[in-house]
């Protein structure tokens, strides 16, 4: 369980459905409760239910999903050389 998951606290609160198809985000401000809801017309927003945990995640990561980007592993691309040469 995540910490602080009182609702009022102005976190994000997100629900996927079964079917990965639907995403509701409810969220307090300081007049009531808001409730967003997208539903995709193809695709899904999950590939796989086995990998899914409840977590905590940043802005950046919710925007992704939204669009339908799963953030799995982060690869670096990019090398400096003299790392490379202290590993050695």
């Amino acid at each position: 369980m995540c910490r602080d998951t009182y609702p009022l606290s102005g976190r994000l609160f997100v629900f996927i459905n079964r079917r990965a198809t639907q995403m509701k985000v409810l969220y307090w401000d300081r007049t009531g409760f808001c409730l967003w809801a997208k539903r995709l017309e193809q695709g899904r927003f999950l590939s796989d239910w086995r990998q899914v945990a409840t977590q905590e995640m940043d802005w950046t990561g919710l925007k992704l999903l939204l669009e339908g980007i799963e953030a799995k592993v982060v690869r670096k691309r990019y090398e400096h050389p003299d790392s490379r040469a202290s590993a050695v």
